[in-house]
Order: C-alpha cells, then sequence, then structure tokens
C-alpha cells in the first residue's frame, strides 16, 4: 500500500516537522512493515511551468516527425516572449495547456535543461511528459495536456503536486484495513497520540424503496449490499488535476472521471466500489453463485468459465461482474474519449463479501485485483454507505450529476464480535506487567468498547476515571474495520505491539551445561560436511509440491509416497501438498540452474518429508501462559505427520572437468552410490548396495539401500540414472542421476561409539582374484561372500575389474577381479598364511554364487 504522506496529512495533524522517516519509524514501531520512503520530485529544481502552445510547425525532413512550436509561458522566462521548442510528441495541438521546463532546470535524475539546437532549431526549453517528471502512469504516453483553465504561467510543481513523500507499506494478510488511508491514518493517529478525522463519518440517508432493485441470493457470500444512482453526469467532466495525481501517487492509473472516483473512495475508505452504466444493466442487480460452465467477459476483456462456487453479479441476462474481483464489460463505464457512449447515468454498488469466497475466485481466476487483495484480507462491513455516500458526493461535485434519492441496502442480520478475555492476559504473554489501565486504553483506541464485570468498574470507566475494581476478566466489542481480532491472543498483540516491541525484555535461557548439540543434530551437520567436501552444493527448497509431480516421477498409481498431507491454505494453490520426497525440490533447483547456463552441476539437501499418519488428529492448542505439559506436547505430536529426515543428491553434466591433467569425466549413477555410502558412513550404519527397480530411475541402473535391523533386511534409500521417461517429462539433462536415503533409518541402526582406526606397523600382503559367474550374479554378493570367507585377516577388498567375452568365458559368464588385502595386529603374514585365506574366500564365494577361478 503506497500512502502519500500529504494525503495522510489531511486526517492527522502531524507536526509540520514530521517527515516521511519519522512516520516510518513511529509505524514501523507500531508493527506496520514501511518498506520504503519514497521522495517524489527529488532532484527536481525550477522553473517548470504551465504553458500555452500558441504554434505549431511540422518539420518533415526528418526520418521521424519532429515539430517545432512556439508556446506562451508569461513572464516565467523573464521576457514575457513566446518560448520556442522541439518537441517530437504528437497528441497536443494549438492551444492546449502543457507543462514546460525552462533553461536551468534540472528534472528528477539528474537531467538538467538548457538551450540547445537541435534538428536545425534552436530549442529553449522542453514540453514534459509524466514520465519524465517522474509522475507514474497517466494513460496518455504522451505530453501532459491540462485542463483549459490552467493559468498560464502557474508553477507546476505546485499544480501538479510533484514534490511529495510516498510511504510504501507490506500490508500483512491479518491487517486488511491498512489497505487504505483511513487504516493507515487510524495507526498514526494512535502512533503519535493525535486524534483522527475519520473520513468515514459521513451524514447517509437512510434505505428506501425508491434505490435500484437488488437481490440477494446468498446472504452468507454477499451479508451487505448498497446501491445509489447518480443521474445526469457531464459527458465531458475529467478528473481534476489533484485526482489524477492522487491516484497516480498511490500506483494506479487514471481512467475516466467515474472510475477514477470509485478507486479513490476505494484508496480512501477501503471499500471496494463498482460503477455500472444504469442504461446498460438490464432489471434487477442480483447475487448469486454462479451456475456451473456459466461465461462472462471481464472488464479485461477475457472470456472467463465460470465455477459453480464463485459469486456473481447479476442482471436479468445473467453474470454481469465477479463480485469482488471484476466487473464485466456488458456494463462497463465508457472512456472519457468516447463521447457519444458517453455514460450519464451510474449505479454504484458498495458491497461486503466473504473472504474466502472472494480468495477462491480470484486465484481460481488467475485474477488478482485491487479489490480482490482488500475483500481477502477482511473489509469494514459498515463503511459501505459512507463509501457509496462519498462516491455520490464526489460524482455531483466534479461530473455535474443529481444524486438519486432512492437508496438500496441490503444487510444479513449481524452481531458484532464480542471476546472475553481476562485484565492480565497481555501481561502473560509478553511477561511484562502492563496493567489494567494500560490494557484498555490500548484496546479502546483501536476501536474496541471495553467493559468489566463490575458495574463499578465499568461506572469509573465510562467516567473517566481509572480503572480499578472488580473482576479481572474484561469484555471486549472488536470494531468492525478490524476482522482479524478473533481470540483473546488478538488482543494482547494489539496491546503489545502498541506498547512496543522494543520494549518487551530479553529474557534468554539457560540451558544446563554439557548438553550441546543432539545426536540428531550432530549427525546432521557431518552429513552436510562430508557431501560439502564431496563437491556437492547444498541447495535448500521449499516443502511444497504438487500431486502431478509423482505421476512425473513415474510412481506407480498405489505408490505410499503418493499419500500426502494437504495444506487448508497454502501459498500456492499450484503446489497445495508437502513433499513426501526431496527429489521434486531438488530437480527443479538442478533444471533452473541448468537452464541458466550451469550445465555442471552436483546439489544436495537434507531435510523433512511429510508422511501422513493412517489416524487422523486434531492438534490441540497449548497455553502461552506456561510451559505445555510433556502429555499436551505428546498429543500434539501424535497429530502431526510423520516426519523423518532424508538426504538426496543429483548429479549432471561433468564431474570431473578436463583440462591439461587429463580427459575429465562426466557425473553418473557411480557418484549417487558413493554419495549413498558416503552417509552412511557418517552415520555409522552398515549398507548393503544391490540391485533395485523405483519410480524415477532407469530399471538397469538402480541400486537399491538396504540396512539390516534385528534381523530384518529394510530398504532406506534409491540411486542410480534417472529414466529417460522422467527426464524428459522434468526437462531434465540427459543422464541426470539422482540419490535419496532416509537419514533417520540408518541412525536408528547406526554404531553412534567412536572408533579409532586401527594402525598395524606390520605389512600387508596383497592377493587378487578373478572369479568368473553368472552374468545375473550381483558384485555385493560375491563380495560379501569373499569378506566373510576371508576372516578377520582381510583389511580391505575392491573390485578392480569387470570383464565379459563370450569367447573365452561362455555366453551369460563374466570375471570379476578384486583385491583382497590381508594384514595381522601381531605380526607379519606368510604367504602360507595370506593365500589360504584368499582360497577360504574364494571357497565361499564357490558355495554362494557359483564363481570359479578364472585361468
Amino acid at each position: 500500500m503506497r500512502v502519500p504522506l500529504s494525503w495522510l496529512r489531511e486526517y492527522v495533524d502531524l507536526p509540520a516537522t514530521e517527515t516521511g522517516r519519522d512516520v516510518q519509524a513511529k509505524l514501523i514501531s507500531a508493527g506496520l512493515e514501511v518498506e520504503t520512503v519514497e521522495q517524489l520530485g527529488d532532484g527536481l529544481k525550477g522553473p517548470l511551468v504551465v504553458g500555452q502552445v500558441l504554434t505549431i510547425e511540422e518539420l518533415t525532413e526528418f526520418k521521424k516527425p519532429i515539430r517545432f512550436c512556439t508556446v506562451d509561458v508569461s513572464t516565467a522566462n523573464g521576457t514575457g516572449e513566446p518560448q520556442e521548442i522541439v518537441c517530437g510528441a504528437r497528441n497536443f495541438a494549438v492551444g492546449d495547456k502543457v507543462v514546460v521546463v525552462l533553461p536551468g532546470a534540472e528534472l528528477p535524475g539528474g537531467f538538467a535543461i538548457a538551450a540547445r539546437k537541435t534538428y536545425g532549431r534552436n530549442s529553449h526549453g522542453m514540453i514534459c511528459s509524466s514520465d519524465e517528471l517522474g509522475m507514474g502512469d497517466d494513460g496518455t504516453k504522451g505530453i501532459i495536456v491540462l485542463p483549459p483553465e490552467t493559468e498560464v504561467g502557474k508553477d507546476a510543481v505546485e499544480l501538479l503536486e510533484l514534490v511529495d513523500e510516498v510511504l510504501d507499506i507490506a500490508v500483512t494478510a491479518n491487517r486488511g484495513d491498512c489497505l487504505s488511508i483511513r487504516g493507515v491514518a487510524r495507526e498514526t493517529a494512535i502512533a503519535y497520540g493525535l486524534p483522527l478525522r475519520d473520513p468515514a463519518l459521513l451524514d447517509v440517508p437512510g434505505p428506501n424503496a425508491f434505490g435500484h432493485p437488488v437481490q440477494v441470493s446468498d446472504p452468507f457470500g454477499c451479508d451487505r449490499f448498497t446501491a445509489r444512482t447518480v443521474t445526469g453526469l457531464d459527458p465531458e467532466a475529467r478528473s481534476p488535476i489533484w485526482l489524477k495525481r492522487r491516484l497516480q501517487k498511490v500506483g494506479m492509473r487514471p481512467i475516466s472521471l467515474a472510475v477514477d472516483i470509485t478507486n479513490y473512495v476505494m484508496m480512501e475508505l477501503g471499500q471496494p466500489l463498482h460503477a455500472y452504466d444504469r442504461s446498460l444493466v438490464q432489471g434487477t442487480i442480483g447475487v448469486r453463485r454462479a451456475e456451473e460452465g456459466e461465461k462472462i467477459v471481464t472488464l479485461d476483456g477475457t472470456t472467463r468459465t465460470l465455477h459453480a462456487e464463485d459469486l456473481v453479479i447479476t442482471d436479468e441476462r445473467g453474470p454481469i461482474g465477479l463480485a469482488g474481483v471484476m466487473g464485466g464489460a456488458d456494463t462497463e463505464i465508457a472512456d472519457h474519449d468516447d463521447l457519444e457512449n458517453a455514460s450519464t447515468d451510474v449505479v454504484i454498488e458498495a458491497a461486503h463479501f466473504d473472504q474466502v469466497a472472494i480468495a477462491r475466485t480470484a486465484r481460481r481466476h488467475k485474477l488478482s485485483s485491487e479489490a480482490s487483495r482488500r475483500f481477502e484480507r477482511g473489509v469494514d462491513p459498515l463503511a459501505a454507505a459512507a463509501a457509496a455516500q462519498r462516491t455520490v458526493d464526489l460524482l455531483v461535485l466534479l461530473a455535474g450529476g443529481t444524486a438519486d434519492a432512492g437508496v438500496t441496502e441490503v444487510i444479513a442480520p449481524s452481531a458484532p464480535h464480542t471476546i472475553t478475555v481476562p485484565a492480565n492476559h497481555p501481561d502473560k504473554v509478553a511477561g511484562v506487567d502492563y496493567g489494567r489501565e494500560t490494557v484498555v486504553r490500548r484496546l479502546q483506541e483501536v476501536g474496541c468498547d471495553v467493559y468489566g464485570n463490575s458495574a463499578a468498574w465499568n461506572a469509573s470507566l465510562e467516567g473517566g476515571g481509572r480503572a480499578t475494581g472488580g473482576k479481572d476478566d474484561l469484555i471486549v466489542t472488536v470494531p468492525s474495520w478490524r476482522p482479524d481480532l478473533t481470540e483473546g491472543n488478538d488482543l494482547a498483540e494489539e496491546v503489545i505491539r502498541l506498547e512496543g516491541y522494543e520494549n518487551l525484555p530479553s529474557t534468554l535461557p539457560k540451558p544446563p551445561s554439557g548438553r550441546g548439540l543432539t545426536h540428531r543434530q550432530r549427525l546432521h551437520r557431518r552429513v552436510g560436511r562430508a557431501l560439502a567436501g564431496a563437491g556437492f552444493v547444498e541447495a535448500p527448497n521449499y516443502p511444497f509440491i504438487a500431486e502431478q509431480v509423482f505421476d512425473q516421477l513415474g510412481l506407480d498409481a498405489d505408490d505410499p509416497a503418493r499419500r500426502v498431507v494437504k495444506l487448508t491454505n497454502p501459498l500456492n494453490d499450484e503446489e497445495p501438498a508437502l513433499r513426501t520426497s526431496l527429489l521434486p525440490g531438488l530437480l527443479g533447483a538442478l533444471r533452473r540452474n541448468d537452464g541458466r547456463g550451469s550445465h555442471d552441476l552436483a546439489l544436495f539437501e537434507t531435510g523433512l518429508v511429510f508422511l501422513p499418519r493412517e489416524e487422523q488428529r486434531v492438534a490441540v492448542a497449548l497455553p502461552v501462559d506456561r510451559r505445555p505439559t510433556d502429555e499436551e506436547i505428546a498429543t500434539l505430536n501424535a497429530a502431526l505427520p510423520e516426519q523423518p529426515r532424508h538426504v538426496a543428491v543429483v548429479v549432471a553434466g561433468a564431474r570431473e572437468q578436463a583440462g591439461w591433467w587429463g580427459k575429465g569425466r562426466p557425473a553418473d549413477w557411480a557418484d549417487t552410490i558413493e554419495a549413498g555410502r558416503a552417509v552412511a558412513r557418517e552415520a555409522g550404519a552398515e549398507l548393503v548396495v544391490r540391485k533395485g527397480q523405483y519410480g524415477p530411475w532407469h530399471p538397469g541402473r538402480c541400486a537399491e539401500f538396504v540396512v539390516v535391523a534385528d534381523g530384518t533386511e529394510r530398504v532406506v534409500g534409491h540411486a542410480g540414472e534417472l529414466h529417460p521417461r522422467v527426464l524428459k517429462a522434468l526437462g531434465l539433462p540427459a543422464r541426470t542421476a539422482a540419490m535419496e536415503i532416509d537419514l533417520d533409518a540408518l541412525e536408528q541402526v547406526g554404531d553412534n561409539t567412536p572408533h579409532a582406526p586401527s594402525i598395524s606397523s606390520f605389512p600387508v600382503a596383497t592377493q587378487d582374484v578373478a572369479l568368473v559367474v553368472d552374468t545375473f550374479v550381483p558384485h555385493a554378493d560375491v563380495e560379501a561372500a569373499l569378506r566373510e570367507g576371508a576372516g578377520e585377516l582381510l583389511e580391505g577388498i575392491r573390485l578392480f575389474d569387470v570383464y565379459e567375452n563370450a569367447e573365452q568365458l561362455g555366453d551369460g559368464r563374466k570375471s570379476l577381479a578384486y583385491a583382497l588385502r590381508f594384514r595381522a595386529v601381531d605380526r607379519t603374514l606368510t604367504v602360507d598364511e595370506a593365500s589360504a585365506a584368499r582360497d577360504a574366500a574364494v571357497a565361499l564365494a564357490g558355495e554362494r554364487t557359483g564363481a570359479v577361478l578364472r585361468s
């Protein structure tokens, strides 16, 4: 929300010395996120005056149209003579009033103006556009043409209000009241302790039977609808300069007088409005849910197919607007240049719609508007009548219209929201003794009506005395413009923020000595360091996914990973679920980086995945005035999904770069398997790697990771090259490989005992063996048999060659060559001892896998 300081001062008598930076500091202290203060007109130096175009000479000898103009600037140039100016714009004519910057002036951005010769003529100044003056979009894309009654020679800096300060506020989702000048002015008045001149305090006539007919069929979706009619508008009336400038300063483009007025009132009071051309509205205006498949052409010219949950405005023909989002083209107010179809009679709509319904409609149609942004965050329902009256008053004042006597107001019965809260509740939440009087005063400042349970206490309060005595409970009636205040904690937050977050004491907990990080935290860090040391780069991702990604990953229809936890209010409708795997986010990061020119990639992530429980439970709200009990914490945890920590890596491109040292090497499936082994080593877990097949991995290049716990095997992850179909579906580079493993499962089976490496002073004995086995026999089975058969003397084993040749080995056979390292801790092994251990290893491998020594 952009808030001009000049507009803010109309409702709050700020000290003349207060700057935008001062107001920013006050509002930030009160809890509003004021991101920047824009200095409009910064660097602008006069003279900048109003001029009238006397003559225009078209210069046709150049490639683009050029005009040589004489402009009357009165005595602003010191001589009273017409000013000669060369200009390329085409949207003005002789007699028009324009903005002229004279030599010696300087425009924003350090652009100095001086007399110079151009296109064969002497140009003494410049005729200005809105962009050149930093005014924002005025819809003309050309020279500023001022109203005919503007005085020649008048200072244009003052006329156009070019010097101002604009506060840019990032309004949070719960503070819809601050999406208006009225709301920000209220917060400013509270911050400075000054009175507020509320622009919504207007004399509004009561409803009668003579207004435009309105029928609300869905009172839950629309609990208030006000309709007012203004007739006899001057079709040639234009928005005055002050109105256009205020719209530009808040970031809106002037369109036409009627539309500009509705936008102005929306920015002023926070109530979205819509103006219908009454001659185009047929019959009763209605509010209902759309019929599935109905169509409407909105003001942006797009034909939209409606959903049955969409709330629509209708007349006898059908939908004429998406309620709270955007009006329809059928009843659009004509542009001010279209005098033939100019709107002279308008119907003003000021309604209050359900927040959730408008938010869903806007997201469903991907149509976010200024109106929908406000309704999503909450609009003051009691402001509708005042906003309609303010619009009518401005139309009568600026467009010469006549307010129709009829007033339509459809209201669904409702009661103000009341909260009962202990007077010391803010004290308990903040850990500060505010006292009952401060709590009541702060709540009253935000607009709440506060009463106690004691008649004496209430009488003292109403009489202006000190609030003492009575019971501890306060009965608080929430103001209509603060729908976000729903419970006691919300009221406590109001007291705390107005008293100043900076005044809250900092009390750091004192943990018992010697605890430090948990084992899980230390493991997490060790894994990250190990992968980073292996050349991987950490790439954390958001935990949100779209369910269609499971189809892209090739998961079976009954795969448990497809069971997801869905968010009630997702940040992005396209990603409404929590991840069950780290791969979608990590592969997305790889795709983005590859698309931006980084083709040699090795990324990793450690993070939680979310697995729904079989039994769904509702989480309880924990207390804030004491530490929750262990039972309460356990109940809360039982309602949460299971959240194991996983580790995943993805690789693509070159793993080792080519250079003078060698040819380099592309990344492949072996790198991901080794990454899995590195993670298992850090966890102290024994990992079995064997051939597997799962989801996104290539069936012939996929390994599964297995651990053994209590004699039972458990698959804890997979690694290998991704399937070509997955690469195509996700837009990934060829031969991309990935690994994902359950770190919590490794932690459970891992040995947490530190092991110092054993160092022997005796030499190693090396024996090589080449074993011939069937092609389908996994290397891991052969290695396991050799390791077990060799016994305690075996220090290490390494596969260094795989050979296949049908002529020498036979069909369906392969040769696996291993280097065996033997060493004893207390002696030098003899050749016979090493050979005996080798023969025992080969014998067991032959018994289990059918391996024979290669001759």
